[in-house]
């Protein structure tokens, strides 16, 4: 297996462009595994770990590009490595044509944009407070995609952030709308009077969709990182979001998302929720659903965009299991095993975390916490991302573990979501699709019943089109919910008939 790699030094590039440019080698003829990443000691690891390191790439520091190609011939992987040259070079072309100017400095930048405001910062972990503490001190906010940044890092940047009074939103944020306008892996939604403070990129998409789709929009969503209400950090960003929204005029009503806080964080939350003064929808998975005065604990996603929706309108919110009952019911009997078997576990392929903690918390009381009863994969996560781009960006080797579950005689239903969104994939749907027919037919052929439940975050704005990406899922033969809870549900009753007693109020 020829492995070849190429090193540029002193070429950086943000992990998406080197995610977009991967996706592209892997494509071309003979190759079988590709990798662009910068030399840092983490990424080595990953090269070695994915087989793609070579002597050469093992002297290339923080700020050298590896070009790694694995390929069926020593021509293929050279061919490869060739045409990753050409791919940075149009994308080059294409900022050159898009911008006036490409500043390789903050100075620079800010030499160009004198009223800007905010930052983005999508450097290496290790380099990230850098970056970030020269906004910071220059009187910028910062937007901090970048990962794996230490912990005394991100509470050193918090705290000079708070006292500055400048957003720090992150590290690892993946999502934030600010003025209307999107930053990261986010779905276009209309301005509105709902504003979100969230720990979780996908979380936050989630519920802008949901508001989107019930006609609300999004003032500001603030993202603060999934550290921010750890004990270390205290929850520095998410108090310093909540002083802003609620000094908002356009804001009536906020949204927090969040992990379940530290214990020694929930006291100060709770008072700073309360000292908000207007209405506050609070979401963590796994705390106990409540009203507070002003506040109200929800279980799920869907739940606090519809509590937020009937707050904002004055009307009373009653949480359902499933938004129509009566179709439920319907699909159900549709559904029904007749002459083929199915497993009773349930496997989730999941690409947003937030997403696949919600399903966890959903089904383990209904179906059990234990395999082959229940298995949910957050394939984001570093150990299923070596050496590979994030599944937002390249579905398909999730696509390829779908159509390996469709032999487990053990898996009845397969659990999955669908992002959409600005820097996500064209067309997720469609490899999807291809792989839940695979996973299907190979069920039937061994006598068993398969069935794929799905649900989409996205809007009817966003690029990849929402009602077409929908339809690609529901002609492969999925099951589509409008939620990732009530998919989850649904999933639950596909393997437990009988828990229809519980979720629809009927006889099994």
């Amino acid at each position: 297996m020829p492995v070849r790699a190429l090193v540029w030094p002193s070429f950086y590039q943000d992990s998406i462009a080197l995610m977009r440019v991967a996706e592209a080698l892997r494509a071309l003829p003979g190759v079988r595994e590709a990798a662009a990443l910068l030399g840092t000691p983490a990424n080595h690891e990953l090269l070695a770990s994915a087989g793609l390191s070579t002597a050469d790439a093992k002297g290339a520091g923080p700020s050298d590009l590896i070009l790694a190609v694995d390929a069926e011939s020593d021509a293929m992987a050279a061919a490869a490595l060739e045409a990753a040259k050409g791919l940075f070079a149009a994308r080059r072309e294409a900022l050159e044509a898009a911008v006036r100017v490409l500043p390789r400095t903050l100075d620079s930048a800010l030499s160009h944009l004198p009223d800007a405001n905010l930052v983005a910062i999508s450097v290496p972990g290790a380099y990230a407070k850098f970056e970030a503490l020269r906004a910071l001190r220059r009187g910028l906010h910062v937007f901090l995609f970048s990962d794996n940044v230490p912990l005394a890092d991100e509470v050193e940047l918090k705290q000079l952030a708070v006292r500055r009074r400048l957003l720090c939103m992150g590290p690892d944020c993946g999502t934030a709308y600010l003025n209307g306008v999107g930053l990261g892996f986010a779905n276009v939604v209309p301005r509105g009077r709902i504003g979100c403070v969230a720990a979780s990129g996908t979380g936050l998409q989630a519920v802008a969709s949901h508001l989107a789709a019930a006609g609300e929009g999004i003032s500001h969503g603030i993202g603060v990182g999934g550290r921010d209400l750890s004990a270390a950090v205290g929850g520095a960003m998410t108090f310093l979001a909540l002083e802003a929204l609620a000094a908002d005029k356009a804001t009536e009503v906020i949204v927090l998302i969040s992990k379940p806080p530290a214990g020694a964080v929930v006291p100060r939350l709770e008072a700073a929720l309360g000292a908000v003064g207007k209405p506050v929808v609070a979401c963590s998975p796994g705390i106990r659903p409540r009203a507070d005065g002003r506040v109200r604990w929800v279980a799920t996603l869907e739940d606090a965009a519809e509590a937020a929706v009937a707050t904002v309108r004055g009307v009373r919110w009653v949480r359902r299991d499933f938004s129509d009952p009566q179709a439920i019911r319907a699909r159900l009997a549709r559904l029904r095993p007749g002459a083929g078997r199915r497993g009773t576990g349930v496997l989730g392929l999941y690409t947003g975390g937030t997403l696949a903690h919600e399903a966890r918390l959903l089904l383990e009381p209904l179906v059990g916490p234990v395999a082959p009863d229940l298995t949910i994969l957050d394939l984001g996560a570093d150990e299923f991302t070596v050496g590979r781009p994030h599944p937002m960006l390249d579905p398909e080797a999730r696509a390829q573990r779908v159509r390996e579950a469709g032999g487990s005689a053990t898996v009845g239903a397969i659990l999955l979501d669908l992002v959409l969104g600005r820097a996500a994939h064209s067309d997720p749907a469609r490899p999807l699709a291809s792989a839940i027919r695979d996973a299907r037919a190979a069920a039937v052929a061994d006598g068993r019943s398969l069935v794929v439940v799905a649900s989409v975050v996205g809007t009817a704005s966003d690029p990849q089109g929402l009602p077409g990406q929908v339809a690609a899922l529901e002609a492969a033969g999925a099951e589509v919910l409008p939620s990732n809870a009530q998919a989850a549900r649904f999933a639950a009753l596909m393997v437990r008939p009988d828990l229809a007693a519980s979720l629809l109020g009927e006889a099994p």
